[in-house]
């Protein structure tokens, strides 16, 4: 493992992909809502169900709200986190307020408890469902998640409350700043924006020098000294290892412009390449967490049940990367996994040949985790 030069106080932050808890997921779990859809693929949510029974045998139901972790909570209890962050792709609401999308997401907010059951601190909400059903589906969303106890970043009841960071206070004294943005390369609407009178999201305008310069002045009107600054982004389609440059370009901006320590990217539903610019680690695709396409044919060269959880160890003085451990996990049955040993190395791989262009690379352990090998020196 390369280790950095530096202090040794450390903090260690969990980070993943989607976790898409709505549809088939909410159907399994305690208090399922209704499964009505509106889809050209389907009228309920239990036909996802039953394409994951067919592929994969029986899921049972409900389940307690722990279920859907699998192993990863002792995975989490072993690493002990000092901040778990989430992007949840999902409304947690009981409205029936349709958007005419195509596919909307929604789990019952009383099965909040399965955010809890992994003690999340922060769920990222700037993503392309998290309005599936209007303001004011996203305003119970809010209310569930409040009540519950969870900070969230990047949707609020305004413009003011969407752009805020996430402020995660830890034990001693020090924080972890959270901003979150989408991005309509991800297909979330212009119209969900939130504005001074609406509610929505933190909808970047575009990726470039000025939107970065901006958010850089948002970052030092809030921060501290020895503050963590998190930069979390759902951007880019669905399946798809390309990186454009726009978006490389915009990354290092948020490193160099606004101090951001990680990149935390998402949206793709697969593993994507990963950069270490500036000894601050740069996650341009975290892939799937949770999701309920098991069963779904199209896209089974991307393995998008193939997962990782990030986890990223920074110097408490500096915000530089002082090591970057990844744990491969796998969905089946909808629950969360580690992963077998061939797709860990299958994951490996993938990470290997789509970040060598950045300059790093990753190795397997003999425990079938993943850790960062060598970083570009950039």
């Amino acid at each position: 493992m390369t280790t950095l030069p530096g202090s040794d106080a450390a903090i260690t932050l969990f980070l993943c992909g989607d976790f898409m808890t709505g549809r088939a997921i909410d159907q399994i779990l305690p208090h399922p809502g209704s499964p009505e859809l509106r889809e050209r693929y389907g009228v309920s949510a239990l036909e996802y169900l039953q394409l994951a029974e067919e592929a994969s045998g029986p899921i049972p139901r409900p389940v307690e709200p722990a279920y859907i972790w699998g192993d990863t909570l002792a995975e989490l209890r072993r690493v002990a986190p000092d901040v778990r962050i989430i992007n949840l792709e999902t409304a947690v609401t009981r409205r029936d307020t349709w958007l005419a999308k195509g596919i909307n997401y929604r789990m019952h907010p009383d099965n909040i408890a399965c955010l809890s059951a992994a003690r999340i601190d922060c769920c990222v909400l700037a993503n392309n469902h998290v309005l599936d059903f209007g303001t004011a589906g996203l305003e119970e969303t809010l209310d569930t998640l409040e009540h519950a106890g969870f900070k969230t970043a990047g949707a609020g009841r305004d413009r003011a409350a969407a752009t805020a960071p996430a402020v995660l206070s830890l034990p001693d004294g020090g924080r972890v700043l959270v901003f979150a943005f989408g991005s309509e390369t991800s297909g979330i609407p212009r119209n969900w924006a939130a504005t001074g009178s609406r509610p929505g999201v933190d909808l970047l305008d575009d990726l470039s020098e000025r939107t970065a310069r901006e958010i850089a002045a948002r970052v030092r009107a809030v921060r501290r000294p020895n503050d963590i600054v998190v930069a979390s982004i759902h951007w880019g389609g669905n399946f798809d290892y390309t990186i454009p440059p726009h978006q490389i370009a915009f990354a290092h901006a948020l490193i160099d412009e606004a101090g951001v320590s990680v990149v935390h990217g998402h949206s793709s539903h697969h593993v994507k390449g990963l950069e270490v610019y500036h000894d601050r680690p740069i996650l341009y695709g975290c892939g799937d967490f949770l999701n309920d396409y098991e069963g779904i044919r199209g896209y089974e060269s991307y393995r998008d049940d193939l997962g990782l959880m990030y986890f990223v160890t920074l110097e408490r003085a500096t915000g530089r990367l002082r090591r970057l451990d990844l744990t491969p996990t796998r969905i089946r049955r909808f629950q969360v996994r580690r992963a077998a040993t061939d797709e860990a190395q299958w994951l490996g791989e993938v990470l290997n040949r789509e970040s060598a262009r950045f300059g790093v690379a990753v190795t397997r352990r003999d425990d079938d985790r993943l850790e960062l090998r060598r970083e570009a020196a950039r």
